[in-house]
C-alpha cells in the first residue's frame, strides 16, 4: 500500500512551521527591543550623548569590517524580515483557528462565559487586536524617526531635540503609551507562547510555569524603559 508524504510546500505552510516561524521572528524582535529600549535610555546622559550613539556608534558598528551603516542595513533587513514573516504567520494562523473554531462568517461557538454569547480569550485581545494596535504603532514610530518626515512639536536635525518636542506634546505622549500598552500585553503573552512552542515550558499549567513570571517582568521592564523618556519630557521637562 502506497504511502503519502506531505510536499516541501505542504510542510512549509503547515501549523507546525508556522507556529515555529512565529516563535522565532518574535525573540528576534524583542532582542531588538531590549537593545532599542537601552539606546533609549541613553537620553538621560544628555543630547551630546544621545545624538552620538544614534549618529555614530551605530552607523559604525563593526567597521572597517563593513562598510558604515553595514550592520545598520542588516539590522534593518533582518528585523523587517522577522516583522513580515511574524505578521503573516499570525494572520494565517488566526484564520486556520477561525476555521477550526466553527465560526461561520461572524458567528463563532457560544459560552455563558461572555454576556454577548461569544468566547473570547486573553490571547484574542492581547494578541490579535493588540497586534493590530502595536503595527500600527511601529509603522508610526519609523514614520516618526525618520528626519523631518514625521515631527510633532518641530523638526530639528538634531533627535535628540525632535524627542523633545515631540514628547511635549500631551496627545504624543498619550498615543505613545497606548503603543506601548500593547507591546507590554503582547509581550506578556508572546514571550511564554514562543518559548511554549519551542519547548521550553514543561509544566502543566500555565499558573504554574516560571516563563510566566519571566514573561510578565519582562512586560514590565520594556513598557516602563520606553515610557520613562516621554514621561520624563512631559511631567518633568527634561531635556528643556
Amino acid at each position: 500500500m502506497a504511502t503519502l508524504q506531505s510536499s516541501p510546500r505542504t510542510a512549509r505552510s503547515s501549523t507546525v512551521a508556522l507556529k515555529y516561524s512565529m516563535a522565532v521572528s518574535g525573540l528576534i524582535m524583542l532582542g531588538y527591543l531590549l537593545v532599542h529600549m537601552y539606546g533609549n535610555l541613553k537620553f538621560f546622559q544628555g543630547q551630546e550623548k544621545f545624538d552620538s550613539y544614534l549618529d555614530g556608534t551605530l552607523r559604525e558598528m563593526f567597521t572597517p569590517y563593513l562598510p558604515e551603516e553595514g550592520a545598520l542595513w542588516i539590522l534593518r533587513v533582518v528585523l523587517l524580515v522577522a516583522l513580515v514573516v511574524h505578521v503573516y504567520a499570525a494572520i494565517t494562523l488566526w484564520r486556520r483557528n477561525k476555521v477550526a473554531s466553527g465560526a461561520v462568517g461572524m458567528t463563532r461557538y457560544h459560552t455563558k462565559q461572555n454576556p454577548r454569547g461569544n468566547q473570547r480569550s486573553y490571547a484574542s485581545f492581547t494578541m490579535r487586536w493588540g497586534g493590530i494596535i502595536l503595527l500600527l504603532f511601529i509603522i508610526g514610530h519609523l514614520a516618526q524617526m525618520l528626519p523631518n518626515w514625521l515631527a510633532p512639536g518641530g523638526g530639528s536635525d538634531s533627535k535628540y531635540e525632535r524627542v523633545v518636542n515631540g514628547f511635549e506634546l500631551w496627545w504624543v505622549v498619550l498615543l505613545y503609551t497606548i503603543g506601548l500598552l500593547a507591546v507590554g500585553f503582547h509581550l506578556w503573552h508572546g514571550f511564554w507562547s514562543a518559548l511554549t512552542t519551542l519547548g521550553q515550558n514543561r509544566s502543566a499549567t500555565r499558573q504554574q510555569s516560571s516563563l510566566t513570571l519571566i514573561a510578565a517582568g519582562l512586560a514590565v521592564l520594556i513598557t516602563a524603559g520606553f515610557l520613562t523618556v516621554p514621561f520624563a519630557v512631559l511631567f518633568f521637562g527634561a531635556g528643556s
